[in-house]
């Protein structure tokens, strides 16, 4: 259950920050930096650090296929809760909902899993072992 936890616990709490998010009416009076960039950019940028978050949690499981195919489901679940949190808005007075937007999640997503993937399995240049005597 710790390893849940560990794991699965940020990748909760933080779909509960979008689905909190995603129930303002008018999110820039809360988060006035809103305001100052593209809408998709912050989708993008949101759903990068969702996608990272999944993909660790993948990476931390103890199911081995889950482990070998961490990349594509961290994407699919990013994207999967994407579309719901769309839906979700489409419900909320003054927000709507947009297929670019979730568009832009599953970029975000992409963007998000391979950059944590890259990060995870980083080796310095001299870190190689030489093959040559």
């Amino acid at each position: 259950m710790l390893i849940f936890l560990r794991y699965w616990g940020p990748v909760c709490a933080y779909a509960g920050v979008i689905f909190y998010l995603s129930s303002l009416s008018h999110p820039e009076e809360h988060l006035p930096i809103v305001s100052h960039f593209s809408d998709k950019v912050l989708h993008a940028v949101e759903y990068a650090v969702f996608g990272a978050l999944c993909f660790r949690a993948f990476q931390g499981t103890l199911n081995a296929s889950w482990r070998r195919w961490s990349i594509p489901l961290a994407i699919v679940v990013a994207s999967f809760y994407g579309a719901t949190d769309e839906f979700h808005q489409s419900f909320v007075p003054f927000r709507y909902s947009h297929v670019l937007d979730w568009v832009a999640d599953t970029i975000g997503a992409i963007l998000g899993v391979l950059a944590m993937h890259r990060a995870v399995n980083f080796r310095p240049a001299n870190s190689i072992p030489e093959v040559w005597p």
